[in-house]
């Protein structure tokens, strides 16, 4: 903390807080310094907010800045900040403006030609994909899906296509209505996964095709209790596609052909390298005998 304290925190200024989703020792040092010297802390719920300070020996004017009362609030933050304060911002849980109210309060004080200050920290979402192996190159963020079922239908079309892991968020009363929504918009191989709770006590991280998801949370009810992040894999690459066609079409001739003899055929299909082709019709034979073997 002393080396924090030798930081430049500039006055006129909103700091953007990260606060914990759950464990409060995942609080960083920079925020529970910002939260010491701030002239006030603009929150979702004042509640919740004071509780997490007393949680710390903090005590500080708290101002409500929710989703129905962001704009206005604005304009007061933006009249302490110009006579010099520093304000943090902060949501209930995690990184504010992501899927929570934040993002018009920052844009009017940049437009009001003020300087904001992100602390980095807790961030469900980012927690859930770190642990989650999906292999995507990216990933798109789409937070809360619509409750009324036809725009949440609309707006999963749209994401079909979508290349990298898609994030969504849910609570627990709608899993089981979003899941199968997920599976009707989404080919049942696609890789889903299911993180509730993160950094709580009854963590929960389970990783299955999106065909046994339905199953998996009927299984046990405590499955559909807390806070839940879903990720879902991205649509497959062209070379995802081009991979499982080729495996299509070696996998049907070596069922009349020798290994050399169906990657010669499969080059001449396909296009593709004769010698790639052998050693994955090598490994698909394998594969096929050691399946006959086990049955």
């Amino acid at each position: 903390m002393h080396d924090v304290a030798q930081q430049t925190f500039p006055a006129a200024t909103l700091y953007v807080v990260a606060t914990p989703i759950g464990n409060a020792g995942d609080i960083s040092l920079r925020a529970l310094h910002v939260l010491t010297i701030a002239d006030a802390v603009a929150c979702e719920d004042t509640r919740n907010t004071g509780h997490l300070l007393s949680r710390y020996g903090l005590s500080k004017p708290l101002i409500a800045a929710h989703q129905h009362n962001e704009r206005e609030v604005a304009e007061r933050l933006i009249a302490r900040l110009q006579q010099g304060e520093r304000i943090a911002l902060a949501s209930d849980a995690g990184t504010p403006a992501v899927s929570d109210p934040g993002a018009r309060i920052v844009d009017a004080v940049r437009a009001a030609g003020l300087r904001v200050v992100p602390l980095p920290g807790a961030c469900a979402a980012i927690a859930a994909l770190s642990a989650s192996g999906l292999l995507d190159d990216g990933f798109h963020f789409v937070g809360f899906l619509p409750a009324k079922a036809g725009q949440r239908e609309t707006m999963l079309a749209g994401l079909t296509a979508v290349r990298g892991t898609l994030m969504f968020y849910e609570a627990p009363h709608r899993i089981e209505e979003t899941t199968a929504a997920l599976a009707a918009a989404f080919p049942p191989e696609r890789q889903i996964v299911f993180a509730r709770e993160l950094t709580k006590l009854f963590e929960e991280i389970h990783r299955c095709a999106l065909a046994d998801a339905g199953d998996w949370l009927a299984q046990d009810a405590t499955r559909r209790k807390g806070e839940f992040v879903i990720l879902l894999a991205g649509a497959a690459t062209d070379t995802d596609d081009r991979q499982a066609e080729s495996d299509r079409i070696l996998s049907i001739l070596l069922e009349e052909c020798p290994v050399k003899q169906a990657a010669t055929l499969a080059a001449r299909i396909t296009g593709q390298k004769k010698n790639a082709l052998y050693d994955r019709a090598l490994e698909l034979k394998a594969a096929g005998n050691e399946s006959s073997r086990l049955a």
